[in-house]
């Protein structure tokens, strides 16, 4: 069996205009590899929103990457003040990797 190795995913669903600093607290944090996912409608506490792809006015997207607990761990500190600012959702996982490596 291959090995794996235990890392942590974090998922940062994000107004788009706030991605750069979402990228650059990540960079900041040790975390250089991401995926950007664009998100088209959801519904939360703040009530229903979809991405009305004329302005972008209320685009938003979904950060991902994987990382060691200590990277993840100065992320989120660095993201904290952000969280109910701008209403962030911020979710952690524990994840098995392979090529451990890379993460």
């Amino acid at each position: 069996m291959t090995e794996t190795v235990s890392r942590k995913r974090i998922d940062i669903l994000v107004d788009a205009p706030l991605l750069p600093r979402i990228i650059t607290a990540a960079e900041a944090s040790g975390i250089m590899a991401h995926t950007v996912f664009p998100a088209l409608s959801g519904a939360g506490h703040a009530g229903v929103w979809s991405d009305d792809q004329i302005t972008g006015a209320s685009a938003k997207v979904l950060f991902v990457a994987i990382a060691n607990s200590g990277k993840v761990a100065m992320l989120t500190d660095r993201l904290a003040p952000l969280l109910d600012e701008y209403g962030l959702v911020l979710i952690l996982s524990d994840v098995q990797v392979v090529r451990a490596g890379k993460f």
